[in-house]
């Protein structure tokens, strides 16, 4: 196997004089700012949800007034269909807010921690955790591609 496999790339390796306190500080900001992602992820699947449920009572709307049921249909079409999900904003605008209020912020501190401690590196802990735990040498456990 190739020797350039088996060394880690260097935008992974940690810059001298960085101690492991840094490098493992820094990759709990980084890890904090993953929850956050998932978090934006799952806020994005509540924006579509609430979108397609929005449409599906819409559809629902149309039936029971086809089936003659017009009181239910009124009251579903003009108190749901179209309702904020909390007040004043639809998801769209829930998704924006944080985004705007929260996210981007936080991503640009946490690439301001990284680029003042670590040369701006990227998972130099999780790339240090790669190194001890592989078999240096086995197939399937180069250090890059």
């Amino acid at each position: 196997m190739s020797n350039d496999r088996q060394n880690p790339e260097p935008e992974h390796v940690r810059p001298a004089n960085t101690s492991d306190d840094t490098v493992a500080a820094i990759g709990k900001v980084s890890e904090a700012l993953e929850t956050i992602e998932r978090a934006r992820g799952h806020l994005y699947s509540f924006h579509q949800l609430m979108g397609h449920a929005d449409l599906q009572l819409g559809e629902a709307v149309s039936v029971l007034r086809e089936a003659g049921h017009l009181a239910q249909a009124d009251r579903l079409e003009t108190e749901m269909v179209g309702r904020n999900a909390i007040d004043g904003r639809w998801s769209f605008q829930i998704v924006e807010e944080f985004d705007d209020l929260y996210w981007s912020h936080f991503r640009r501190h946490e690439q301001q921690v990284r680029a003042e401690l670590q040369e701006g590196k990227r998972h130099v802990f999780e790339a240090e955790m790669k190194e001890s735990r592989r078999t240096h040498d086995a197939l399937g456990h180069e250090a890059t591609p």
